[in-house]
């Protein structure tokens, strides 16, 4: 849950400094620009913030890292949901008032999740999970938004490196064994998720994993 914070203070503190230009930019979300990821972001805090308050009676289903459904395909932009979204991001018009909006939401789902008692249950997407790895979940989730959003910023910061390591240990169990070692945490989350394809010589120590890349969550 600590995790969780750092991730998700970080990644609105990287939405804080963006300039109103770069907004514009496109992401490293396919077929988003920099406002529509952020735009999305107001929808997954609105998310956290309904499933923190929608309590389950039954056993958990489903783990942190159980919590991801694999696809083999990147999104392309093209889904009804993801095009709602970007219609929503332009409907904001000027970006202080989409980065207004995610400050307001997103405060409120951090200070909901530090206040969640871990080991209660919670139900969404119509499975259950205890607090603690719904939460956990969304450190590989905020920590991925983060390369998105500064993809083509490149003096922006990056997530903190404890949540890097922690997403790619998530990543690393989802895909059912370790990347190399010489990768960075980086370039493991951006590779194995597809957001870049890799080099030759990154293939070469991939070995028989590169075979079953990317691992695209959903």
């Amino acid at each position: 849950m600590d995790l969780f914070s750092r991730a998700w203070t970080a990644l609105r503190a990287a939405v804080a400094e963006l300039s109103d230009r770069d907004f514009e930019l496109p992401s490293g979300c396919g077929g988003w620009l920099v406002r529509d990821l952020v735009c999305h972001l107001v929808i997954d805090a609105q998310d956290v913030l309904i499933t923190l308050v929608t309590p389950a009676g039954s056993e958990p289903t489903r783990t942190a890292v159980t919590y991801w459904n694999v696809e083999k395909q990147p999104p392309t932009g093209d889904d009804p949901l993801d095009a709602l979204t970007v219609r929503l991001a332009a409907a904001y018009e000027e970006p202080r008032l989409l980065t207004f909006h995610l400050d307001d939401v997103g405060s409120a789902a951090g200070r909901a999740a530090e206040l969640a008692d871990p080991g209660a249950r919670v139900s969404t997407r119509d499975e259950v999970l205890t607090v603690g790895d719904y939460l956990t979940a969304y450190v590989l989730e905020w920590t991925l938004h983060h390369l998105d959003l500064i993809a083509h910023l490149p003096d922006a910061k990056e997530p903190p490196p404890e949540c890097l390591a922690g997403a790619r240990g998530m990543l690393e169990s989802i895909a059912g064994g370790a990347f190399p070692a010489s990768f960075t945490d980086t370039d493991v989350l951006l590779i194995g998720t597809g957001r870049r394809a890799p080099t030759d010589a990154e293939r070469a120590e991939l070995g028989e994993m590169a075979g079953h890349l990317p691992f695209v969550l959903g």
